[in-house]
């Protein structure tokens, strides 16, 4: 059994007309969410950027799905706040709400004006970030010097269970280093070998939780429309790291991508006008090990989408529910404090 899920993208799609497609998704069968966090679409004719934590309080309230969302704490965003939203939502809709914290890119964190950090060093802000959020969810008074700096913040409502911290990871390199702290692990569809190697560095690293996958769709009955609508939207999303996190607007992205073809675009997307493919190519992820798969249509049309998949595709998979998004000892806290206790000081090394 497999949860089926919709993500959603802030970067294409307006907030409003998103929060409807969610909606209708759980109306037709998908049985959870997620969503991007950007500041910067990939590409001009994606021309959106809404703001994800605003609509994650609406989407939570106006379903009963439960929600991801992908996060990038330490330049743009200070992990004292992640924690404290992450708190809120896990405080309003227990069990409904996970987040994947990564190391993030420069289209989205260039605005504050600090040097893009290598790699490495942005792997080990993350780590303090990650450490930061996980004592304040614990209830914790945290001080903290290093490459962010955090003076005596506390958390003050407080989730009865911490939300999963996910680690995000497309390579196995990466998928290794955040097992010692991730409650689970979320990756991007890519050649079956390439994704083995992943649930194989992190599961042999000692990570623990679910597998999840976001694949990447096109669908229209027209099989040459939704080629063509993939190479509109997402011809700019092909490109291999580094040049995905170093690129730093939306421009660059626009000219980098100049001379994708159409034809290049079957790697990065599964597309077909046949919804029995898509079935297909769904089950292949399950039968590699993921727990849960987000499905992203790239075309910005969603209903379409939602209404072929709800009554073709998902009737064709042993559709279920998720286990609650709740942290895992370890690495989480399996009691953290509760607001009405005594919090302890935490200065973190």
């Amino acid at each position: 059994m497999t949860v089926i899920g919709f993500h959603n993208s802030h970067e294409q799609v307006h907030p409003a007309d998103l929060l409807r497609a969610v909606q209708h998704a759980e109306q037709v069968g998908f049985t959870a969410a997620m969503c991007s966090d950007h500041l910067e679409p990939w590409n001009e004719r994606q021309g959106h950027s809404g703001f994800a934590w605003s609509w994650l309080g609406a989407a939570l309230a106006t379903t009963n799905l439960p929600f991801g969302a992908v996060n990038a704490p330490g330049q743009r965003y200070h992990p004292v706040i992640i924690a404290q939203a992450i708190a809120t939502l896990g405080s309003m809709f227990p069990g409904r709400f996970w987040v994947a914290l990564g190391s993030g890119e420069a289209m989205n964190e260039h605005v504050t004006g600090h040097v893009w950090p290598n790699k490495e060093l942005r792997d080990a802000r993350l780590r303090e970030c990650v450490d930061v959020i996980r004592a304040l969810l614990a209830g914790e008074e945290v001080s903290h010097e290093g490459l962010v700096t955090v003076d005596r913040a506390r958390i003050w409502t407080l989730p009865e269970q911490q939300p999963a911290l996910i680690a995000p990871a497309v390579s196995a390199k990466t998928a290794a280093r955040h097992a010692e702290w991730a409650d689970g692990l979320v990756t991007i569809n890519q050649p079956h070998e390439k994704l083995r190697e992943v649930i194989d560095a992190y599961r042999g690293a000692g990570g623990q939780g679910t597998l999840t996958i976001q694949v990447h769709v096109s669908y229209d009955p027209d099989a040459d429309r939704a080629l063509a609508l993939a190479h509109d939207q997402w011809r700019s999303n092909v490109f291999p790291p580094p040049l995905c996190w170093d690129l730093d607007t939306t421009h660059a992205f626009d000219q980098a991508s100049t001379f994708v073809r159409p034809e290049d675009m079957h790697d990065a997307v599964r597309i077909s006008s046949d919804l029995a493919q898509h079935a297909a190519w769904i089950a292949e992820y399950v039968d590699l090990g993921f727990d849960q798969e987000y499905l992203h249509h790239v075309p910005k049309e969603q209903i379409l989408f939602l209404d072929a998949f709800g009554e073709h595709v998902l009737p064709q998979l042993d559709v279920t529910a998720p286990a609650p998004a709740v942290a895992i000892d370890p690495p989480g806290s399996a009691d953290p404090l509760r607001p009405h206790q005594t919090p302890q000081p935490a200065v973190l090394p």
